[in-house]
C-alpha cells in the first residue's frame, strides 16, 4: 500500500494503490491525517489502483470523511474498480461519501 499526494486545481488528492487492510491500515490512517493537515478546501482519495479493502480500510476512510467535515472541507472519492465499488455498496458507504467515476469528475463536483 503507498498513497501519493498531488494538488488539482486546488483540490488535494490522495492516491492510494495496492491492498488496505488490518496490516497497513495504520500506515495508510498516519498518511491520510497528514494530507488532511494539508488540505484546506477539499480532498480527493482515488481508489483506482487498489486491488482490496478491508473494514480496517473503510474505518479509515470514514475517520478522514470526519476529520475534514471538523475543518469544513469537502472530501470525495474516485475510481472505483468493481470490487472496490461492491465493498462501498455493500456496506452503505457510498450513502454517506461521495463517491465519483474519475478524478475530473470528483474535482468537478467538489469546486462546485
Amino acid at each position: 500500500m503507498g498513497i501519493h499526494i498531488e494538488w488539482k486545481d486546488e483540490v488535494l488528492i490522495a492516491k492510494a494503490d495496492g491492498r488496505i487492510d488490518g496490516t497497513n491500515a495504520q500506515e495508510f490512517q498516519r498518511e491520510l491525517e497528514t494530507a488532511v493537515d494539508t488540505s484546506t478546501h477539499a480532498m480527493i482519495l482515488d481508489l483506482e489502483h487498489v486491488s482490496y479493502i478491508s473494514s480496517a480500510g473503510l474505518r479509515v476512510i470514514l475517520l478522514t470523511a470526519k476529520s475534514l467535515l471538523k475543518k469544513d472541507a469537502k472530501f470525495a472519492v474516485c475510481s472505483l474498480s468493481a470490487q472496490i465499488r461492491e465493498v462501498f455498496e455493500i456496506s452503505g458507504f457510498d450513502k454517506i461519501i461521495a463517491v465519483h467515476a474519475s478524478q475530473t469528475e470528483a474535482i468537478a463536483a467538489l469546486k462546485n
